[in-house]
C-alpha cells in the first residue's frame, strides 16, 4: 500500500502534476466510468488533464447537462461517451442498461485501463471490464457511504451491495485499489470483501486546487457566518447542523447559518418535514445548489460538516484552502481534514450525531473570534502541505500509467 505523505518528501513549492515519467510512457487508451457527469472537472479535472497528456482518455458519464463541461472536456481532446445512469436510486431495469451500455463502450473503446470511481461505477465497470478482459483495471472508492453503517437501515441492499462489491473487487491480475482514507481499505479487509494480498493503495482524496480556490481575503470575525455544504441526506448530518443552528440562533440572534446543497431523491435524503423547515427558514438560511461554492466559503467565517462517513470531504478541502476554520466529525474520512499538530489546529472533530458537542464547538468560535482567524490560516497551510493537488496527481499518474504486468 502506498501512502503519499509516507512516500513523498515534503515540499516546499508546487511542481508540476506530471509522474517524472510520464513523457516517456506508451500512450494507453483510458476508460474513466464516473457517476456523475458534475464530478469530472470539479473533482477530477486537472487528473483528467493530466491524463490527456499521454493517453487516449474516454469517459462513461451519465449525460452532460452543462455546456462549459462538455466544452473543457472536448478542448482537452477527450472522447465522451454518455448514459442515462441515476447514481443515486436503485432500479434493476436501469442497472441493467447501464451494464450493457458500459458493455458495448468498453467493446468499442477496448481500453487499457478502465478506472471507475464511485460505488455503481466501481461495482458495474469492474465486472463489466473482467469480462471484456480488459488488462488494467483500477477501480477508486471515494468513500463507503451508508453501506457499512452499523444501523439496520436497508439492510437487503447493503448486503447486495458488499456481496457485489467482493466479487468486484476478487483479487486478480491487474487489479489495483485505490481508497481515499486507510480506515475505508481496512473496513473492506475486515468484511472480506478484500484480502491483505490485494494491491491496494491510499491517496489524499482528490486534492484541492490551491489556485482555484485561493487565501484571497480573511474571514469575517465580527459578523460570524457558519456554513454547512452538503447533499440534504442523513448520512451528511443535516438534521444535527439544522439542531445546532436552532440552538445557537436563540443565544445569538446575530449569528449566521447557511446550507447549500441540492435536495434529491437519493435513498438516504432527509425526510419532507425537516426538508420543509429548512427551505421555509428562519434557522438557516438555505441556498439550494451552487454551481461554483467559493463565493459563499469567502463570506462564510467556519465551515460546518457533522458528517457520519466520508471518504474525503472535498467541501472541507476547499474550505480550509480558502483559510475557513472547519468543525467536522470524528468520522471515517472526515478526521483526515483536522491537522494533528497542537501549534497548528484548523478545526474541531465533533462525536457523530453529538448535537451538544457541535454546539460547544461552534459556540467556541462565537465566543473565540481571533480563533477563527487562526485556525484558517492553519488549515490553508495544513491544506498545502497534505492536498495539494498537484501531489495528489502526482500520485494518481503514478498508479493509473505504471506498466507493470502485475
Amino acid at each position: 500500500m502506498m501512502i503519499p505523505e509516507q512516500v513523498q518528501q515534503q515540499e516546499t513549492a508546487r511542481g508540476s502534476s506530471l509522474s517524472p515519467n510520464h513523457q516517456q510512457l506508451m500512450k494507453r487508451k483510458i476508460l474513466i466510468v464516473a457517476d456523475s457527469s458534475g464530478s469530472l472537472i470539479d473533482f477530477r479535472g486537472k487528473l483528467i488533464e493530466a491524463l490527456t497528456v499521454n493517453n487516449e482518455v474516454n469517459i462513461f458519464t451519465p449525460k452532460i447537462l452543462k455546456d462549459h463541461i462538455r466544452t473543457k472536456l472536448l478542448d482537452w481532446k477527450v472522447i465522451i461517451h454518455e448514459n442515462s445512469l441515476n447514481g443515486s436510486n436503485v432500479s434493476i431495469a436501469s442497472d441493467i442498461k447501464y451494464i450493457l451500455d458500459l458493455y458495448k463502450t468498453i467493446r468499442i473503446v477496448k481500453p487499457d485501463v478502465v478506472f471507475p470511481y464511485a460505488f455503481k461505477p466501481v461495482i458495474y465497470g469492474g465486472m463489466v471490464a473482467a469480462a471484456c478482459r480488459v488488462k488494467h483495471i483500477t477501480p477508486m472508492l471515494t468513500g463507503l457511504g451508508n453501506t457499512f453503517q452499523d444501523n439496520n437501515a436497508k439492510r437487503i441492499v447493503k448486503a447486495l451491495t458488499k456481496s457485489l462489491l467482493k466479487l468486484t473487487l476478487n483479487s486478480r491480475k491487474g487489479l489495483k485499489i485505490i481508497f481515499h482514507n486507510d480506515d475505508d481499505r481496512k473496513t473492506l479487509i475486515q468484511h472480506e470483501i478484500i484480502s491483505q494480498k490485494s494491491r491496494t493503495y491510499v491517496v489524499n482524496g482528490s486534492g484541492v486546487d490551491l489556485e482555484h480556490y485561493s487565501y484571497s481575503s480573511p474571514p469575517d470575525t465580527k459578523s460570524l457566518t457558519f456554513l454547512m455544504i452538503a447533499r440534504l441526506i442523513n448520512a451528511k448530518g443535516v438534521r444535527e447542523f439544522y439542531q445546532a443552528a436552532l440552538i445557537l440562533r436563540e443565544k445569538y440572534p446575530d449569528v449566521r447559518f447557511q446550507l447549500a446543497g441540492p435536495y434529491d431523491d437519493n435513498v438516504d435524503a432527509i425526510d419532507q418535514d425537516l426538508y420543509e423547515r429548512i427551505r421555509s427558514g428562519p434557522v438557516l438560511n438555505y441556498l439550494g445548489e451552487v454551481d461554483d461554492i467559493r463565493s459563499l466559503i469567502r463570506e462564510s467565517s467556519i465551515v460546518v460538516l457533522p458528517s457520519y462517513r466520508e471518504g474525503l470531504p472535498r467541501c472541507m478541502l476547499e474550505a480550509m484552502a480558502m483559510g475557513r476554520a472547519i468543525i467536522t466529525a470524528d468520522s471515517v474520512g472526515c478526521r483526515e481534514t483536522i491537522s494533528t499538530s497542537e501549534n497548528y489546529p484548523n478545526g474541531f472533530l465533533v462525536p457523530v450525531k453529538d448535537v451538544g458537542a457541535l454546539v460547544s464547538k461552534m459556540e467556541y468560535f462565537i465566543n473565540n473570534r481571533a480563533e477563527v482567524l487562526r485556525f484558517g490560516i492553519n488549515g490553508r497551510r495544513y491544506a498545502a502541505e497534505r492536498f495539494d493537488v498537484q501531489k495528489v496527481n502526482r500520485d494518481m499518474l503514478s498508479i493509473l500509467e505504471a506498466s507493470d504486468n502485475n
